[in-house]
């Protein structure tokens, strides 16, 4: 009867339960499989990492100057033939025979020796080869550059160099802001304290703030010869008025690098190793060796050489009757021989020693119709003036606006950062007094 019973029962459930059954064994199943393959993928996993940790890449980097590429590849393990294949397609994106001494570059091996990469460093760019699953492919990537403006502003103390230095503007930079005004000031010998200057430029830099370039936009300079502008327009640098004014000659044959005149234009100087008085006809600058010395004005060499007690020598030939010479040099510029054409401001030689001297130091002359005459007391500088044309002037006036007006703003930042540190500075003498 109990028999009966449960096979009236089983057969009246069989289905319900026989799907339970199957869903159950089924879901087991599943269960059990993600379980193992979890478990096989986290050992893969561990495996891997393992595997990895213990396969380190080597990374060896080096200069141009330090080891040749094809060295350090060689040095590297490399098979030759590896080495020329590499070198050639670097070759495809630059040209490994113009590398510079402090050019920088690294190579990456596995632990095997196979090679992974190199990347070639040259200034702001980087030229790399890397095998790609067993092919080699090249190129190249540029570092962003960002754009922005800057001014600086203050008072002459000391010299305007450094002054300039200490408002945050670069060497570079104070030399193209004496240059704009190379016409018009000797910034080593006219400058005094207390005069105003103020310069705005256009500065690119790179991610990291590393500076690449920094272009002169406007600027003025207030001394003893009054109010100058220099406002940058289309490649020249123009007045506030709008006019260019470039003069026959510069104001001197070295640009502004801090040299001094050590000898003045005389009659009747006592000379320093003859000890005898003989006339000076010319000027002594004197400067560190090496100081790049410019062509006063446009001419043409007419001789270059060993000239006696002057030393290394250059003498140019310019319009008018004006004769220019170039003494005690250590050597001579690029390209400068007799019949030479050299243009204003061009580096015609370098400080030196040479000949009668005793330290370095350029002796310059000038002469008109075969006199010489004294350069610093020179009235006639034949002034070559052009203006901004009319086409071209609302542009030039509408940038004017835009320049004087962060100018003014640079110069108010300015007197105000004085103001400031003059009443902390009698802040703290008050302090001083009352302890």
């Amino acid at each position: 009867m109990n028999k009966l019973r449960f096979l009236n029962f089983f057969n009246k459930h069989y289905r319900r339960y026989h799907d339970l059954l199957f869903y159950f064994l089924t879901l087991s199943v599943i269960t059990l499989a993600t379980v193992l393959a979890v478990q096989i993928t986290k050992e893969k996993n561990e495996q891997e990492l393992i595997n990895l940790q213990e396969k380190q890449i080597a990374v060896e980097e080096f200069t141009v100057k330090q080891k040749p590429i094809f060295v350090a590849l060689q040095d590297a393990g490399l098979s030759n033939r590896e080495v020329f294949e590499i070198v050639n397609k670097l070759n495809e994106v630059t040209d490994t025979r113009r590398l510079q001494n402090r050019d920088t570059y690294s190579i990456s091996t596995d632990q095997e020796g196979h090679f992974n990469m190199l990347l070639l460093n040259q200034g702001f760019k980087h030229f790399y080869v890397a095998n790609l699953e067993g092919t080699l492919i090249s190129g190249v990537s540029d570092v962003e550059i960002k754009t922005r403006v800057k001014t600086a502003a203050g008072e002459v103390e000391g010299s305007l160099f450094n002054s300039m230095l200490k408002e945050g503007a670069t060497v570079p930079l104070i030399v193209d802001f004496t240059d704009a005004f190379s016409w018009t000031m000797d910034f080593n010998s006219e400058t005094q304290n207390g005069d105003r200057y103020a310069a705005l430029w256009e500065e690119n830099y790179t991610a990291d703030g590393t500076i690449t370039s920094q272009d002169l936009l406007a600027a003025y300079y207030k001394g003893q010869n009054g109010l100058t502008y220099a406002l940058y327009f289309n490649g020249e640098f123009y007045d506030e008025t709008g006019k260019v004014s470039k003069k026959m000659f510069l104001k001197a044959p070295i640009s502004f690098r801090s040299y001094r005149i050590s000898s003045r234009f005389s009659y009747g100087r006592l000379h320093p190793i003859l000890r005898i008085r003989r006339p000076h006809l010319g000027i002594d600058y004197a400067a560190p060796a090496g100081t790049p010395i410019d062509a006063v004005a446009d001419g043409t060499v007419t001789y270059a050489g060993r000239k006696g007690g002057f030393g290394n020598y250059v003498e140019i030939k310019h319009a008018n009757s004006y004769v220019t010479s170039y003494g005690h040099l250590k050597g001579f510029g690029k390209g400068i021989k007799k019949g030479a054409r050299v243009t204003q401001g061009q580096t015609i030689g370098y400080v030196g020693s040479t000949g009668l001297s005793t330290g370095p130091h350029l002796d310059f002359r000038i002469k008109y119709k075969n006199k010489f005459i004294d350069f610093l007391k020179m009235k006639n500088r034949n002034n070559a003036t052009r203006s901004v044309s009319k086409e071209e002037r609302k542009e030039f006036d509408e940038l004017k606006a835009l320049y004087l007006k962060e100018l003014d703003r640079a110069t108010k930042e300015a007197d105000e950062k004085a103001k400031a540190n003059t009443a902390s500075q009698e802040k703290e003498a008050q302090a001083e007094e009352n302890k």
